[in-house]
């Protein structure tokens, strides 16, 4: 084969691989938007604005030992500041009610230590997912695949949209079971059981919770469909 027939063999073999390259990534694209999608909800929850919302519903459960709003609110924040914060498990253990008794047992301390973990992971898997995305944008912004990036966050938005409809049927007909499915995917069976007096379960009851997994739900539907029909193919 001359070197001339040899150039206009990779000619146009080129085109054909960067097509089959372009059609894997577009699916890339399309595996990582629910991902940032739900995470991304999940670390609005993850905040004091949903703790004065959530805590200020009329119909939500007062605590049967005495927990007023405030104080509910006041314990709280030290909970969510420690699963965000670089401190170790003594920012916790060092509570102390009025009387001087701990506001939260060993059992209820460990199990604090391995939510910390998790939500560790799952935002160090958030931020990887937005910065491949918008590596993947850029490339495809210089490697002229826009059209097949875009397509790949409409279809995105959709399987998004079609994994979480499902889930939240499911969690609206019967969260008790997914709830502690939930639990024992990432914690040790039994681990994250408590006493209704222990001071996790009268911060965070399961409603608390079942409102957490819906408004996550919901909001990554609504930015599933956004995608979804903003980038929706031209015909």
């Amino acid at each position: 084969m001359t070197s001339v027939e040899q150039r206009a063999e990779n000619t146009q073999k080129s085109p054909n691989s960067s097509a089959k390259r372009n059609r894997w990534l577009c699916w890339l694209v399309t595996l990582l938007v629910p991902t940032v999608l739900i995470l991304t909800a999940m670390r609005l929850m993850m905040t004091t604005i949903f703790l004065n919302f959530e805590y200020s519903i009329s119909n939500f459960p007062a605590d049967r030992y005495g927990f007023t709003t405030e104080e509910r609110l006041y314990y709280a924040e030290f909970a969510l500041n420690y699963l965000l914060n670089s401190a170790d498990i003594s920012y916790l253990g060092d509570l102390v009610f009025e009387d001087g008794s701990p506001v939260y047992n060993q059992r209820e301390l460990q199990h604090m230590v391995d939510v910390k973990e998790v939500v560790r992971i799952a935002l160090g898997v958030w931020y990887l997912s937005i910065i491949i995305l918008v590596a993947l944008w850029i490339w495809a912004w210089r490697g002229d695949w826009l059209s097949e990036y875009k397509t790949g966050l409409a279809r995105g938005g959709w399987l998004t949209v079609i994994i979480l409809g499902f889930l939240l049927l499911f969690i609206i007909v019967s969260f008790g079971v997914f709830f502690v499915a939930f639990h024992n995917v990432f914690f040790d069976p039994g681990t994250w059981i408590f006493n209704y007096n222990d001071t996790l379960i009268r911060l965070f009851p399961q409603r608390f919770w079942r409102d957490i997994f819906i408004y996550v739900g919901v909001l990554a539907i609504l930015g599933g469909l956004a995608l979804a029909i903003g980038f929706r193919p031209r015909k």
